[in-house]
């Protein structure tokens, strides 16, 4: 559960939770709300990863190389994830017609209403949120992710 962390009890108080673990909680949070709302509506079940690929798709069609670099992991990990969703008929591959060599990664139709369903449970799921936590943190919270970080500081030890 968000913001609950796990203390054995004796020992020390632990340090608060650091900005990259309360993200990766709220990931989680979105992930896990997304992904039972989904099967529990009649959806087949998904990974994290088979998400991701959604996520990150183009409507024309994505590379797989473009979609590992655009979720930050392997080709070899989107290629699995790729071939599960196929294999389920939500996804399927298409010569590139700007590289012979090249394959695409589109929607199926199934695949693109599975999508579309998904977009509007994040849509409800993100106003469970402002109902929870308050409309205005929401807003700050989207605000700030939104933002130009610039490129990722490199930063000596104090």
């Amino acid at each position: 559960m968000l913001g609950a962390r796990s203390r054995t009890p004796g020992t020390m108080t632990a340090p608060p939770p650091n900005l990259p673990q309360l993200l990766v909680d709220a990931k989680r949070w979105f992930d896990d709300a997304l992904l039972n709302s989904m099967q529990a509506a009649g959806e087949r079940p998904v990974t994290v990863a088979q998400a991701a690929v959604f996520a990150n798709l183009d409507a024309g069609g994505t590379s797989i190389s473009e979609l590992a670099r655009r979720i930050g992991t392997t080709r070899q990990s989107v290629h699995q994830a790729v071939h599960g969703l196929i294999g389920m008929g939500l996804l399927k591959q298409v010569p590139d017609p700007t590289s012979a060599r090249s394959r695409l990664v589109r929607t199926t139709p199934a695949g693109a209403r599975a999508h579309e369903r998904a977009l509007r449970m994040i849509a409800t799921i993100e106003d469970v949120l402002a109902e929870q936590i308050g409309a205005d943190a929401v807003e700050a919270l989207r605000d700030g992710l939104d933002c130009n970080w610039g490129d990722p500081p490199l930063v000596q030890d104090r």
